[in-house]
């Protein structure tokens, strides 16, 4: 396989693919052959990925990943428009600190049921959507879904926010309860678990000079930074293209050493 072409003639759809980390990938995927439908909340940030993408290998969608019909109808456009649906990627998700989540004892319920509405639900229903079309179609296919590695790996000091890393690891356990029951139809489900990373909801961190300290220490490679969208594209180009057959029920942490780093405060 040539690998300037690795997603030839794959038709990808990405929920949360209009900014950050899913249209750095939108953008890996279509350099690799791939045609792509990105799904974003924002009409203008949608129109900015389209003019990025270009609109013969791309369309752009507006829509809440929290309700069922916006990822069914961003793979019906995925399958008139490319004549096929090969693969999904959820990034969509979201901090819920604004709504009330936090420390357990300061966890309001609004912050609870919202960071779970952002992170799983809207998760769970583009997966299902997903695996509904495979199945209809009779043909494999491959999912990958974005996690954090706040679900297994947490971090006391500076990133305390309880529902976000319960979504996180649930995350985990429904791509291995999944996968593992969809393995027979060939279809595949993994996981791919960023640490911190330079997108709009990391500016927080991004913009706190003793986080960043901690931050060099606790992601120590590359001489101690934030990872960069770009940092994850290889990973999700593998995980959407034929190398990857083989590979099903996986998280793969892409953290520059998070989760094997203590951190200096």
């Amino acid at each position: 396989m040539d690998s300037s072409t690795w997603l030839n003639q794959k038709s990808i759809v990405i929920i949360g693919g209009t900014t950050g980390l899913g249209l750095s990938a939108a953008r890996a995927f279509v350099a690799q052959g791939a045609k792509v439908v990105v799904v974003g909340r924002n009409a203008e940030s949608g129109q900015n990925a389209l003019q990025l993408l270009g609109e013969a290998n791309a369309i752009a969608l507006q829509g809440d990943a929290t309700l069922p019909e916006t990822a069914e109808e961003a793979i019906n456009q995925c399958l008139r428009a490319f004549g096929s649906f090969d693969g999904l990627y959820h990034v969509a998700g979201g901090s819920g600190r604004k709504y009330g989540d936090g420390p357990l004892h300061e966890l309001t319920l609004e912050g609870w049921q919202k960071t779970f509405d952002l992170n799983l639900t809207s998760l769970m229903l583009s997966n299902q959507a997903a695996v509904r079309q495979f199945l209809k179609q009779g043909t494999s296919g491959t999912i990958l879904n974005m996690g954090s590695v706040l679900g297994y790996s947490p971090s006391p000091k500076y990133f305390v926010t309880h529902a976000y890393a319960a979504t996180k690891s649930a995350i985990i356990g429904f791509t291995k309860s999944i996968a593992a029951y969809y393995a027979a139809h060939n279809i595949r489900i993994n996981v791919l678990a960023p640490a911190l990373v330079e997108t709009p909801m990391s500016q927080r961190a991004s913009g706190d000079e003793a986080i960043m300290n901690f931050v060099k220490t606790k992601q120590p490679l590359d001489g101690g930074r934030n990872g960069l969208p770009t940092d994850l594209d290889g990973a999700a180009v593998y995980f959407m293209s034929d190398y990857s057959k083989f590979t099903t029920g996986q998280i793969l942490s892409v953290d520059g050493g998070w989760s094997v780093s203590e951190g200096q405060f």
